[in-house]
């Protein structure tokens, strides 16, 4: 693979994702303030029903802290699944142009997913701080990598229902229903050691909430006790990619661009 390659991929990726900012957001008021803004308006909604709603403080954190942890990994999640769907039909006229395929409109959403809700989870985090609910985070290498894995996991499921899609006017269908079912799959609304030791093993093996016990771990620290494989998160979400990937690149036959 040349550097040429890979810079004039990186280009047109960049591209991609500009224009989307443009036209999801436009280009006038907030524009691409959105890529943040949207985001960050969703967590801050469901961290102030959740203060309501709740005690100040839960199992010894602050509910606002905890509602922060886990929604921005659901807000990743959901978003990256759900912009997928929607990534060769919004842009079915760019392939006309032989340098573009389906793969570069589904890497360019993917990464805009990545640095819009990066964005706002650092914003919330920030306003939590200055409002004394959180401390600064306690592994940052955690926390980080828990993120990222959390985006990994998201991309290659988003990009496995969008495969699936692509091949079938059903599965396009059920794709939306399957997200709102995963909800309660992954760990965003409690933590694992709140389960029953006995369940905590097999809930394990479901990838989520292994990286958003991740994710709490580098933020709480020693407040909290937290459960998760690293390597097996590591390993199911590269499998999920690469699986996304195959699917993707394979369906390419079903995309009609007339």
């Amino acid at each position: 693979m040349s550097r040429s390659f890979i810079v004039r991929q990186s280009n047109i990726i960049g591209a991609l994702m500009m224009r989307e900012m443009a036209t999801r957001y436009g280009r006038r008021g907030l524009g691409f303030l959105w890529v943040v803004g949207e985001p960050l308006l969703f967590c801050i909604g469901v961290i102030l029903i959740w203060t309501f709603i709740r005690s100040h403080s839960a199992h010894g954190l602050s509910v606002a802290a905890f509602a922060m942890s886990g929604y921005m990994c659901l807000i990743l999640l959901r978003h990256s699944i759900s912009f997928s769907l929607g990534a060769v039909g919004a842009n079915l006229g760019l392939l006309y142009h032989r340098a573009l395929g389906p793969l570069h409109f589904y890497l360019a959403r993917a990464i805009l997913e990545l640095a819009g809700a990066t964005g706002a989870f650092m914003l919330v985090y920030l306003v939590l701080l200055l409002f004394q609910q959180v401390e600064l985070p306690h592994d940052y290498l955690l926390l980080y990598g828990g993120w990222f894995l959390m985006w990994l996991m998201a991309t290659g499921t988003g990009f496995i229902f969008s495969g699936l899609a692509m091949r079938s006017e059903v599965m396009e269908r059920i794709v939306p229903l399957l997200s709102y079912a995963m909800i309660p799959l992954s760990g965003v609304f409690f933590m694992i050691d709140w389960l029953p030791e006995a369940v905590r093993s097999t809930y394990l093996l479901v990838p989520f909430p292994n990286a958003i016990e991740m994710v709490r771990a580098g933020v709480f620290g020693e407040l909290v006790t937290t459960h998760y494989r690293l390597g097996y998160a590591i390993a199911t979400a590269l499998i999920l990619l690469l699986a996304g990937l195959l699917l993707i690149k394979n369906a390419e036959g079903y995309v009609d661009v007339d």
